[in-house]
């Protein structure tokens, strides 16, 4: 018989690319437009992951529902306009690129579950010509976001892959805890935007610290 299929699920942010400035530079932007006292960076890393709106509404709990969606169509605006710039980019960790290339040469089908949007997924993928290596991808524009469990079940029904031969791997909290939610195995990494701790403490079943690790870590 032959092996069963697997399927490895990225996180985008703080986990394929580094696009905190980014993120970052809009949210100070957004609050400052509209003369919001900014919290500052740290808590801003923390919620990289979430849905924009859900990511917002925590940054900025005093806000209405309304403020809340005023800031986040500026900062979608302010987001896309650093797009065009040359000082502005979201670039790859270390080995993502020859990590992904060689699962796909393994056979191992992979796909994104991110709280980008989805013309912002497939923009950061089609500048880095990685997006025919993935054959699902997921955004918080598809459903409920993280640690809501659907954009996993949603891969998995796309890849046709069984839970148990599923890998869920991402920087965060959210991350790891939507995979414990769809009953897939978790993977967190060390370069992104929560700590490690934090990510054992919220059910990580393996830890890596550079990417290419995942390569020995699919085959078990």
């Amino acid at each position: 018989m032959s092996d069963p299929l697997k399927l490895a699920i990225f996180d985008c942010d703080g986990t394929l690319v580094d696009g905190q400035h980014m993120i970052i530079s809009s949210m100070k932007h957004a609050s400052k437009k509209f003369n919001i006292p900014y919290p500052g960076d740290e808590p801003v890393r923390r919620i990289v992951g979430l849905s924009l709106l859900e990511a917002i509404s925590r940054v900025f709990p005093q806000l209405t529902n309304n403020d809340h969606q005023v800031l986040k169509e500026e900062f979608i605006e302010h987001f896309q306009y650093l797009r065009i710039l040359d000082d502005y980019h979201e670039p790859l960790y270390d080995g993502i690129r020859e990590t992904i290339i060689e699962l796909n040469k393994m056979g191992v089908l992979l796909g994104v579950a991110t709280g980008k949007s989805t013309r912002g997924l497939k923009n950061t993928l089609l500048n880095h010509d990685l997006h025919d290596h993935f054959i699902t991808l997921n955004t918080a524009d598809d459903g409920p976001g993280k640690p809501h469990p659907s954009m996993i079940n949603v891969a998995l029904s796309d890849a046709g892959v069984e839970k148990e031969n599923a890998f869920m791997i991402g920087d965060t909290t959210y991350d790891m805890i939507m995979a414990e939610n769809a009953g897939v195995k978790s993977v967190g990494v060390t370069w992104g935007y929560h700590p490690e701790d934090e990510l054992k403490s919220s059910g990580a079943n393996h830890i890596i610290h550079h990417i290419s690790e995942l390569i020995n870590l699919v085959k078990l």
